[in-house]
């Protein structure tokens, strides 16, 4: 071939690949902020089992449709104009919609409307009114077998059984609280209602926060402003105090367990026995750092014996309850963390572990369930990698794990009843979303939802994720994105988007990385943007996420320089335009970075930042930090009001005034360190909101921050 002839099919190939590019979409603003619905990856509504069988039902256009985990067949079983000839013949107001539905058997389904519930046939299409309760009705908690009520109306607890509501508590200081979540949701912990199994008792927290004091939140809405007071107890401060209270329905009298002192100790995994005789607890002591599951009779509330203990010289840190067994009684599946990696244990209500599960250098992430006979347990976990969730079962007797899900990625499941399929939604790099239904063997039977990219008609940049080392020779994970046009000879800024903190992981093999839309926008704006996952995020095990303990704030910071070394590798980096955005814990760390590493970030934006964690919560903050009294050289490290004379670069801080989890105390407290310090520093409250900024006033969030970014990096 000539060379003209080279030059010309060279110069083709370029003018058609810009033109493709060009008749692509651009990211907005407005879709950065998932304000198009058109950009969600699909999928299926009410998507789930059938009682006891192997069918499935979905809802699309307002029909109830069934299928077969073995046939690719579909029958419309009810619709909307079924239910509202029920609703019609009780002169109940027609649904607009199909409600969200629970099988109570195969052929029944159970759904609220107006704070009333009703139970539908699916034969005979037949609807009854089972029971009722009242509008202001909080907490809902309804039992699975009895059609039975738990709620709460402000700080109370209240039943309502066969139409009749009971008012189970009757506490008229506001400062003792039943029937709600408590331990600021620290412990997996969600709710405070606890139904037994046949629904002849209920059990319920009571918080007593009275000794704790008001901290006042301002609200603006009126004229003159209001104080709205909550209960925020800080690190090393009084805490609440927490008893589990049991409401006996047939003699309609409650008794409280005698969980004993120190009263300021954590009540979690909250689980009744399968006989409803007993109630077990796992104690945790306020250091977090020892644990007694202990076993409580029901009928007195007496403490019956301590099962086992787990200690730890950081923390310990329960956050199931327990799973029993049906086929073989006292015996239970536990989660513990004991051999430094989060795994299934079995144990008998003797204290005896009878086997550990599940063991290796990775972490069970849920537990799924079992097959009727209880021969295998289902489990989600990363045992392929620390990036993925698969889903595998594990036969009790051999311990043999066999993988479910063929498919790398992220994947949930829910599990038929007989164990022999599954119903597999998952993500990954390559898949916005899939939808299968797979068998016990790991096979795909049929495909329920398949791959659509919701972005095929937009430009992306390229996004990789890789591995960098830590000085302990950690593998730390990385995510980068590049512009849209990326051009090797040019110089790019850098966003560096962190997060840093426990409980959270934003490098996966999911879905665009986990990067979500916004930081994808940036990049079609000509930013690379870059994430590492440092020491103390999660799902890597106990050595790696407790690495921080007592002194947050400076592995991390240690973790993300491996991130800037390896940014000031590339040719295509300008490293003097080097940015850092994050919320929450990643405020905490967007401020650290910028103030203890002043030369190497040029602009900061910080949203709802812990500044000094001596003004963070005790339960959250006590359990990495310890209290500022033990730890007083870990806390003044961590505080960022030490090293507000540093800042030389551009500072944004955003914070909601309405924040009741980082509260609006912590930036305040560093506006003030910078007036004292002479340092020039940007602010932007968002009025009367929490901890983010949610709704329509999110897309001015996000515009507030590509600007800044845009005018000053």
């Amino acid at each position: 071939m000539n060379t003209n002839k080279k030059i010309q099919i060279l110069f083709l190939s370029l003018f058609l690949s810009l033109f493709v590019h060009a008749q692509k979409n651009q990211l907005t603003i407005e879709d950065g902020s998932y304000m198009n619905r058109a950009l969600f990856p699909k999928r299926i509504s009410q998507l789930k089992w059938m009682g006891n069988s192997d069918n499935f039902s979905y809802v699309a256009n307002n029909k109830l449709v069934k299928g077969k985990a073995t046939s690719t067949e579909r029958d419309t079983i009810m619709t909307i104009d079924d239910l509202n000839a029920g609703l019609t013949d009780l002169n109940i107001d027609s649904l607009k919609r199909l409600p969200s539905i629970t099988y109570l058997d195969d052929n029944k389904i159970r759904f609220t409307y107006k704070k009333r519930l009703f139970v539908s046939d699916i034969i005979s299409k037949k609807l009854d009114l089972v029971n009722e309760y009242v509008k202001e009705a909080a907490n809902v908690d309804i039992h699975p077998k009895t059609n039975a009520v738990a709620y709460t109306i402000d700080n109370n607890l209240f039943i309502a059984v066969e139409k009749e509501q009971l008012q189970i508590t009757n506490d008229e200081d506001k400062g003792i609280v039943n029937g709600q979540s408590v331990h600021r949701q620290e412990f997996g912990i969600y709710k405070g209602i606890f139904w037994s199994p046949e629904g002849d008792y209920l059990a319920f927290y009571r918080k007593d926060e009275t000794m704790v004091g008001d901290y006042p939140l301002v609200n603006i809405d009126s004229r003159e402003a209001t104080v709205k007071n909550t209960k925020y107890p800080m690190a090393g401060m009084t805490s609440e105090e927490v008893t589990l209270g049991v409401y006996d329905l047939k003699n309609k009298k409650t008794i409280f367990l005698k969980t004993g002192e120190p009263k300021d100790q954590y009540l979690t995994s909250v689980t009744w026995g399968p006989n409803e005789k007993y109630i077990y607890i796992a104690i945790l002591n306020r250091d977090q750092n020892h644990l007694w599951l202990n076993q409580y009779d029901v009928a007195t509330g007496g403490f019956v014996k301590t099962l086992f203990e787990e200690e730890s010289p950081k923390y310990v840190e329960p956050e199931h309850p327990l799973y029993f067994l049906k086929t073989t009684l006292g015996r239970f599946v536990w989660f513990s963390e004991r051999d430094g990696y989060n795994h299934l244990y079995m144990f008998n209500t003797d204290g005896e572990m009878i086997k550990q599960l599940t063991k290796g250098n990775w972490v069970v992430t849920q537990y799924l369930g079992t097959d009727p006979k209880e021969k295998k347990i289902f489990f989600q976990a990363t045992k392929e990698s620390p990036l993925e969730k698969n889903i595998y079962s594990v036969e009790i007797k051999s311990g043999t794990i066999t993988r479910l899900t063929p498919d790398h990625g992220t994947h949930s499941a829910m599990i038929s009843y007989s164990g022999e399929y599954l119903i597999d939604s998952y993500s990954s790099t390559d898949i916005a979303r899939e939808i299968k239904v797979g068998n016990s063997k790991g096979k795909t039977v049929q495909v329920l939802l398949e791959n659509a990219d919701p972005l095929s008609d937009y430009n992306m940049g390229e996004m990789s994720i890789f591995k960098l080392k830590a000085d302990d020779d950690a593998d730390l994970y990385c995510r980068m994105i590049k512009p849209v046009g990326f051009d090797s000879t040019k110089k790019y800024p850098v966003l560096v988007y962190v997060y840093g903190g426990p409980h959270a992981q934003l490098i996966t093999d999911s879905w665009l990385g986990g990067a979500g839309l916004f930081l994808n926008h940036l990049a079609s704006d000509g930013y690379v943007v870059f994430t590492l996952d440092n020491h103390g995020s999660a799902n890597r095990g106990l050595e790696f996420e407790q690495a921080v303990f007592r002194n947050l704030g400076t592995l991390e910071i240690a973790d993300q320089m491996k991130g800037v070394e390896y940014l000031r590798s590339l040719n295509f980096i300008d490293t003097t335009r080097i940015g850092v955005d994050g919320w929450s814990y990643g405020g905490f760390m967007t401020i650290s970075l910028m103030l203890r590493e002043p030369e190497v970030y040029k602009v900061g934006c910080a949203g709802g930042p812990v500044i000094d964690w001596k003004y963070y919560e005790i339960m959250y903050g006590e359990r990495y930090m310890d209290t500022p009294e033990t730890n007083p050289e870990g806390y003044y490290t961590a505080s960022l009001l030490n090293y507000a004379k540093n800042l030389e670069g551009k500072l944004l801080v955003i914070h909601g005034t309405m924040d009741a989890t980082v509260v609006w105390q912590h930036s305040l407290q560093f506006i003030k360190q910078c007036v004292t310090d002479d340092v020039q520093v940007d602010y932007f409250p968002y009025p009367g909101h929490g901890h983010g900024v949610g709704g329509k006033d999110r897309l001015n969030l996000n515009k507030k921050i590509k600007l800044y970014f845009d005018e000053n990096l």
